[in-house]
């Protein structure tokens, strides 16, 4: 890669041809050193392929690697930001082992080899959990995922039960009008946690401990989930981009999480980097 330039598809450019889509250069400038950046991703979506289940994601070949590589090279700056608990992060990645941000903000560990801790985030009442739990029988393909802290139904393989599904928990928050509860629509899949915390109060959380502390953040995102992290990148002078679609208040986009491992990779190209040891 070019010294000063990072490359990355840019929405709604014309191809030069029928082969290739054309591609714009994003100034190396937008992207700090690595040795001032933090770099924060997001896991499904962004980093990995979405799958017809949660269990089905995996990690292609040379993503641990570039993972591990940007790790060092960050001086363990480098978080995966992500509704997935910290335990079901560490299922998918095994057998390494990354700081993150796990449960929407209710979890996070800081550097690889500690032990995870709560962001102060009481888990969902267990009678409310129980109504939840329930909407999953609306229909064969629902898919119940009890993270703990959430709760998510996801209709990828039931489709057409989304509208059931987000009437049914309407149905449930106007007969529990005061339950500190929030709804987040996301990719074929509506999840319900506690309110109070967010992707965006754990980076927040998460920039304010070395080795994070005085860097610049990156952040890569694909759902709505993802937009509140988008929203308080100028405020910790960092920049984010989304995958799949140009959302709002983002330097640019990937269209694909292939795009995404491709750009990472490249980052560890760039020669004002070192070499590892």
């Amino acid at each position: 890669m070019d010294q000063g330039l990072a490359v990355m598809p840019l929405e709604n450019v014309a191809p030069e041809d029928d082969e290739a889509l054309e591609t714009v250069p994003v100034p190396g400038s937008l992207v700090p050193h690595l040795s001032e950046t933090a770099v924060l991703l997001d896991i499904d979506g962004t980093l990995l392929d979405l799958m017809p289940t949660p269990r089905e994601v995996w990690v292609p070949p040379g993503l641990a690697k570039t993972l591990s590589r940007l790790y060092r090279r960050t001086g363990g700056a480098l978080a995966l930001v992500s509704g997935r608990s910290l335990n079901d992060i560490d299922l998918i990645f095994a057998p390494d082992q990354f700081p993150a941000v796990g449960g929407h903000g209710a979890e996070m560990r800081i550097d690889a080899e500690a032990e995870a801790v709560a962001a102060h985030a009481p888990p969902l009442d267990k009678e409310l959990k129980r109504r939840l739990a329930a909407i999953a029988k609306l229909s064969p393909g629902i898919l119940l995922e009890d993270k703990g802290y959430s709760l998510a139904l996801h209709y990828r393989l039931a489709p057409h039960a989304e509208k059931a599904i987000y009437a049914a928990v309407s149905l449930i928050r106007a007969d529990l009008p005061d339950a500190p509860i929030e709804v987040l629509p996301g990719k074929q899949v509506c999840e319900i946690k506690h309110s109070g915390f967010t992707k965006a109060s754990g980076v927040r959380e998460l920039m304010a401990h070395p080795p994070f502390k005085g860097r610049k953040p990156f952040f890569i995102g694909d759902d709505v989930t993802d937009e509140s992290v988008f929203a308080i990148m100028p405020d910790l002078d960092g920049i984010a981009f989304s995958v799949g679609r140009r959302a709002k208040g983002v330097a640019g986009h990937f269209d694909a999480p292939s795009d995404v491992r491709e750009f990472l990779a490249h980052l560890l190209d760039d020669e004002r980097d070192a070499p590892l040891p």
